[in-house]
């Protein structure tokens, strides 16, 4: 019975599995579910385009049998050129079409990937003739396109436009999100392999530029690949090509971008960039020394040369040949750099011995092309001694003619041959010691005295050293007492002030003499920036490299206190999101720091002054390169670092923008058990967390609610609190940034629009676009904008536990993390503080031009005198 019921059931499910296995064309109706076993006859196949030119399939890219992803293929060359899901799927994993969306579920229910929230149901799923995935509503309008979300792949009439990127996948069977990226910029098409750049269009001879116009986005066409300018009419750059039908520019996993066409049977690659193939990052791994194949590959366009793969003298062939080249010495180890915030036992530490390993002369880096060197007119020692000294420093390329100091940061990648014959490169490595090995070498041919003595020696030799160790740290402490002891009294001296000989810290880069920084800055004549507590001069050092010096002004005791801690917090600290700190001056009273000079500026003059606007790719880096930043505060360091004061200003943008945080010397420097004591009001009006009015304990997470109102000013390119005419809309007035502009004779009334309840308003409604800077003039789309804005609203929930740290505020905005839903029970205090911004914007009219004053609820008063009109001098730390 048990055997008939089991044969019944097996019939009935191969019944059923091949009624349901049926491939459509054009669309489908929601309701509709598919997994890759149920279209197992069709290789996954359950969706073609009109004349099957496309297929919508649940893929195994590679013919591997484990993972599967949700694809666009082209069916005649079997060309993936869009993939859902990052993360893979199993075959019996499935794909579901409702009213709202696509998703797509594992074997437990679990959500692995799905389109965003939708302004309206959906009617039906078609895919084009072009292989463009829309979800259309009842009225044939787009709800949602895969044109508009990339992957690593566009075609002829799919558009990248500025700001946009294309990501490489892992592997050609691993569709996750690799290390390569194709970004467009205003004047350039960019690849870049950790933020590192090996190539640009600009710099193709295969490229023509024909126009001085701001590139709008890429495309390839029936003709060629172009940079487009304001309309078709306009190339930029182009890359003429032969006439084809089908056309495919795809950023491989191995870092190549390729343009490729289909002829009869086969996709022929036609452009590749760079061409260069010893020009890839990894062509031969870690440090593996790559040499161009000139022989198997002339200058031709259509394929880049082949390279062969080595290893520098000192160093031999990782095992299995994953990880590129090892020092030969076992007991050389290659450090991580600081930035990566990983704990690995093969980190650089302040108790290692850094050393560096010879790879010759002659050789290049593929990110020296695209940089300038970090020092010029030094010696090798002295750039060595730079690199030794920075956690970020992987190894350094040395011109002997011109003493120029070239830095590799962060990541390791290939070298290659073919460099300048004066240049030396030299990789920095950790020593350690394998007494095992040693061990092992010697045990064997010891005499039986040997044996017999060595014991006893040993045992002798370690008493004698413990003796010696604890008598050395015996006169250590002794002397240290003294030493405390003779700077207590200095402090205390009536004349309040420290010379530079009475204060050290170890590790710090450079002390400079107060006339080495009169002479950098042509006696401070410019001015780049000003605070409450100090004044930032550009400044020029002997070796050519420009600098940021902060000159601090109005000490005072306690700002003395703050000097010294300041440099003492971030002496040693090194990320790439933070400003780094080049050196002080604490000489006869002057109290001076040099940073590395930021050549763009601060985020507000970039963000609401007169420069050109800000791309919406530029803000998103700007907002995960601060995240980023203030992660490693938050919980990258030995201790727990809060700021304090994020905002605008204190973020300083770089080449490319990278954002990097300034200002956080004057942070609390907390132990776990400290923080919740930490109540002295510091900070600026409108990033206030709430727990400053309340004189509740300060955390890390006071940051994050900071963090929040900047990254909802990035998203509208306004100031959070600002006057504007009631008259006017919320886009009038744009880049109001002194904030008082309200007041202008032309307008009758006026009122201090709170952005942050505007946001949350909008969100309810679910009309984010109204939250965009119009300035980017549809550059931007309404997924892009609910995400910052969802983020951005998590980060300023009243209640600080629900907010999220920032190590997941950077997986959000990586994309690796789901984006929660805001808690509207706690976002609720926004609209008191809009209301009470309202009013105390109407009384301070009221007030300045002599109407009826208005009285005030006593809270109200109480509000607004101790939030709204706080002066951000006063609460600000030095900028």
């Amino acid at each position: 019975m048990k055997l008939i019921i089991n044969f019944s059931s097996t019939i009935f499910l191969l019944f059923t599995t091949s009624i349901s296995a049926y491939t459509f064309s054009d669309h489908i109706s929601p309701n509709f579910t598919a997994s890759y076993l149920q279209f197992i006859a069709n290789t996954g196949t359950f969706l073609l385009s009109r004349n099957k030119t496309f297929k919508a399939a649940i893929f195994n890219p590679g013919n591997q049998q484990t993972s599967f992803y949700l694809c666009i293929i082209h069916a005649a060359s079997n060309t993936v050129i869009w993939s859902a899901n990052h993360a893979p799927i199993s075959d019996s994993d499935t794909v579901k079409l409702t009213v709202e969306g696509i998703t797509i579920f594992d074997k437990n229910g679990n959500s692995k990937w799905s389109t965003p929230p939708l302004k309206s149901q959906v009617q039906k799923l078609s895919l084009t003739e072009m292989g463009n995935l829309v979800l259309l509503d009842q009225s044939n309008g787009s709800l949602w396109e895969s044109f508009q979300h990339p992957t690593d792949t566009i075609v002829i009439g799919q558009r990248l436009s500025v700001g946009a990127s294309l990501s490489s996948a892992s592997s050609n069977s691993n569709l996750s999100t690799g290390n390569y990226k194709l970004t467009i910029t205003s004047s350039d098409a960019i690849l870049q392999w950790h933020g590192q750049t090996y190539w640009k269009i600009s710099m193709d001879s295969k490229a023509y530029k024909n126009s001085n116009d701001d590139v709008e986005y890429m495309a390839v066409n029936t003709t060629g690949f172009y940079l487009f300018g304001h309309n078709e009419q306009v190339h930029v750059y182009q890359v003429g090509l032969s006439v084809a039908n089908f056309r495919v520019a795809k950023l491989a996993s191995d870092g190549q971008f390729t343009i490729s066409s289909f002829s009869g049977t086969n996709l022929k690659q036609e452009f590749v960039g760079p061409d260069d193939g010893c020009q890839i990052p990894l062509a031969c791994g870690r440090i593996g020394l790559c040499n161009d194949n000139s022989l198997s590959s002339s200058s031709s366009s259509t394929s880049s040369s082949s390279p062969v793969c080595s290893c520098p003298s000192n160093f031999h062939v990782a095992s299995g040949n994953l990880h590129g080249c090892v020092p030969n010495d076992v007991s050389r180890t290659l450090p991580l750099a600081c930035s990566s915030l990983t704990n690995n036992n093969h980190s650089q530490s302040n108790s290692s011995v850094v050393s560096f390993l010879n790879i010759g002369y002659g050789v290049k880096y593929f990110g020296n092309i695209y940089s300038d060197p970090i020092m010029f007119g030094v010696s090798l020692s002295d750039c060595q001694g730079h690199c030794s000294s920075n956690c970020s420093c992987l190894g350094i390329l040395y011109r002997n003619s011109s003493g120029s100091c070239y830095m590799i940061e962060n990541e390791l990648g290939s070298i290659s041959n073919g460099g300048e014959g004066d240049m030396l490169g030299l990789i920095k490595v950790n020593i350690g010691h394998d007494i095992d090995n040693e061990q092992n070498s010697q045990k064997d041919g010891f005499p039986v005295i040997a044996a017999v003595l060595l014991p006893i020696v040993g045992i002798i030799f370690l008493l004698a050293l413990v003796f010696f160790l604890m008598w050395r740290k015996f006169t250590k402490s002794k002397k240290q007492e003294v030493k405390l002891g003779k700077q207590i009294s200095i402090s205390q001296h009536s004349s309040g002030d420290l010379d530079q000989d009475a204060f050290y810290i170890p590790g710090l880069p450079t002390r400079f003499d107060y006339e080495e920084l009169e002479v950098a800055t042509d006696n401070f004549k410019t001015l780049i920036g000003s605070g409450a507590f100090g004044v930032v001069y550009k400044g020029v050092l002997p070796d050519k490299t420009i600098v940021a010096v902060k000159k601090i002004i109005n000490i005072g005791i306690q700002g003395r206190k703050d000097f010294f801690a300041e440099i003492a917090v971030i002496g040693n600290i090194h990320h790439v999101n933070l400003v780094r700190l080049k050196g002080f001056c604490a000489q006869r009273g002057h109290r001076m720091l040099v940073y590395e000079y930021m050549n763009r500026g601060s985020l507000d003059r970039n963000l609401f002054g007169g420069h050109p606007v800000l791309e919406w790719q530029e803000r998103c880096d700007v907002a995960l390169g601060t995240a980023r930043g203030l992660a490693y505060l938050h919980s990258g360091c030995e201790q727990k670092i809060i700021h304090c004061d994020i905002k605008p200003e204190n973020i300083l943008l770089h080449d490319q923008f990278q954002a990097k945080i300034s200002d956080f010397g004057l942070s609390k420097l907390l132990s776990p058990e400290q923080s919740g004591l930490f109540t002295t009001m510091r900070g600026t009006r409108g990033y206030l967390a709430p727990e400053w009015l309340t004189n509740s304990a300060i955390s890390e997470k006071t940051d994050v609610y900071s963090f929040g109102m900047v990254l909802l000013e990035l998203v509208s390119g306004r100031k959070n609190c600002s006057f504007k005419s009631r008259s006017h809309s919320i886009d009038d007035d744009h880049n109001n940034s002194s904030g008082n502009n309200g007041n202008s004779s032309n307008s009758s009334t006026t009122g201090l629009v709170y952005f942050p309840l505007y946001a949350l308003e909008m969100h309810e409604q679910k009309s984010y676009m109204d939250l965009a800077d119009p300035r980017l003039e549809g550059r931007v789309t309404i997924d892009e904008v609910e995400k910052l804005v969802r983020i951005a609203l998590c980060c300023v929930h009243e209640d600080p536990s629900l907010r999220p740290n920032m190590v997941t505020v950077v997986g959000m905005l990586e994309g690796g993390t789901p984006l929660p839903q805001p808690r509207m029970e706690s976002l609720n205090f926004l609209r008191f503080y809009g209301r009470r911004f309202s009013e105390a914007s109407v009384i301070a009219e009221e007030n300045e031009h002599g109407s009826v004053r208005i009285q005030q609820p006593r809270d109200s008063t109480r509000f607004v005198s101790r939030f709204s009109y706080i002066s951000s001098q006063q609460i600000s730390g030095p900028r």
